[in-house]
C-alpha cells in the first residue's frame, strides 16, 4: 500500500475555503481511484494553525499514476482546484509518497471510549 501525503500550507484566516475544497474534492478523488484516508485540518488547540494534511491510499504506484492522469482530466477536479486557488487560502503544497508498515488495529479513541463505557 502506498499513500500520497499532501502537506498544505494555508492562510489560517481562510480555512473555511479549504474545508469547502476538501468536501467538494473527496468524491472526485474516490471516483478517480484514490482511497481517502482523511484530511486533517489545523486547530487553535496546539501546533501550527496554517498546516493541513491529506492522505490518499493506492494499492500500487501504477494505480497512483493512473489516478493522477484521471484526476487531471476530470472537469470537476479542475473546477475545485481553480476555486481553491481563487480563494487565496492555498500558499503551498508538498507531495510525498509514503508506505504503510503494519496496520492499525483500531483508533486510540475507540479503545478509550470502550474503556469508559464499561460498567
Amino acid at each position: 500500500m502506498h499513500t500520497l501525503c499532501l502537506r498544505y500550507t494555508l492562510d489560517p484566516n481562510r480555512i473555511d475555503a479549504f474545508r469547502t475544497y476538501v468536501e467538494d474534492e473527496t468524491p472526485v478523488i474516490r471516483d478517480c481511484g484514490g482511497r481517502v484516508v482523511g484530511y486533517y485540518l489545523p486547530t487553535d488547540f496546539a501546533g501550527p494553525t496554517n498546516i493541513a494534511y491529506g492522505l490518499i491510499e493506492f494499492a500500487s504506484l501504477d494505480r497512483y499514476e493512473r489516478y493522477r492522469e484521471t484526476l487531471a482530466a476530470d472537469p470537476t477536479h479542475r473546477r475545485n482546484a481553480a476555486a481553491l486557488t481563487e480563494s487565496g487560502v492555498l500558499i503551498a503544497i508538498e507531495r510525498s509518497i509514503i508506505r504503510r508498515h503494519g496496520y492499525a488495529e483500531g483508533s486510540a479513541a475507540t479503545r478509550e471510549e470502550a474503556a469508559h463505557a464499561a460498567p
